[in-house]
């Protein structure tokens, strides 16, 4: 990495911590990822008042909500986990392409509430730079609510994100995204909690076996496994294979299957027309 590189990145840090400063206090959407995790730091930093609220609810794995709990406790911030019901709207539970909205939507409007009620400024969520050029339909929910992204604000990348987090020394900085579990469904198939608690106990189980990196994806009663390229090989040990089969269907899966092209990130999306990808503003 060049020294103008590592320059431009730091002035970009600087931008944020100003624009942070001048904010005064902000409610934070904090899920403990990499991205929320160095805009919690930057907030600490700025000296701003500031509170961290992470959304609960069965499409977020439980290692998750602890992470976030560990973390902001480390960090001496203001932390409180609300529960939010995305799993109680038809909108959401049926799956539509646009079901994002509708749990960004909940989460938001809870996080306007607490801000207004206990005098915050702002609200802020941790999508950087990239995330504006994505397929994310909770932006729409965030304008609805007057969310800022401070990190895209600063024109910080995922890269930045991560190069920042290590060099101040976060743990988060390299750590794999872990996406609502609803985005594990092809949109129509109806999400249930049944089935929300079947990806998240197959997704630990192969992380235990040291894939850190993996997506349990849900066709009706068959799982679909998503890993890195690199980890494909690790599935040919024929005492891997049964393992793993006998473990998805011991959960409930009557089919169990390793995709061949391995983990794509937003890998639901292929589904969708074109026009869709191409207008996120309609959604």
């Amino acid at each position: 990495m060049s020294t103008e590189e590592q320059e431009h990145r730091r002035k970009k840090f600087v931008q944020l911590l100003s624009l942070l400063t001048g904010a005064e206090s902000a409610v934070l959407a904090f899920s403990g990822g990499v991205d929320s995790s160095l805009l919690l730091r930057a907030m600490k930093m700025a000296g701003i008042r500031c509170l961290a609220v992470t959304g609960c609810s069965e499409t977020l794995p439980e290692k998750d909500v602890r992470q976030a709990v560990s973390f902001a406790e480390r960090e001496d911030a203001e932390h409180r986990v609300i529960r939010t019901g995305e799993m109680q709207n038809e909108s959401f539970i049926a799956n539509p392409p646009d079901r994002c909205f509708y749990c960004k939507q909940d989460l938001f409007r809870r996080l306007r509430e607490i801000a207004e009620s206990e005098n915050y400024r702002f609200i802020f969520d941790g999508s950087n730079a990239d995330d504006l050029n994505d397929y994310r339909p909770g932006i729409k929910a965030a304008a609805l609510y007057a969310v800022r992204s401070p990190l895209a604000e600063s024109s910080l990348s995922k890269q930045d994100v991560r190069l920042i987090s290590k060099d101040l020394g976060l743990e988060t900085w390299d750590r794999p995204a872990s996406p609502c579990l609803s985005s594990r469904f092809p949109y129509g198939q109806r999400i249930t909690i049944n089935l929300l608690k079947r990806v998240e106990k197959a997704e630990e189980f192969l992380k235990n076996l040291g894939i850190p990196t993996v997506r349990v994806r849900v066709h009706q009663d068959m799982a679909r496994i998503e890993v890195p390229e690199k980890d494909l090989s690790f599935f040919l040990e024929k005492d891997v294979r049964h393992r793993v089969a006998d473990a998805l269907r011991a959960l409930g899966f009557g089919f169990v299957s390793l995709d061949l092209e391995g983990f794509r990130s937003g890998n639901m999306n292929r589904s969708l027309p074109s026009e869709v990808l191409q207008n996120r503003d309609s959604l």
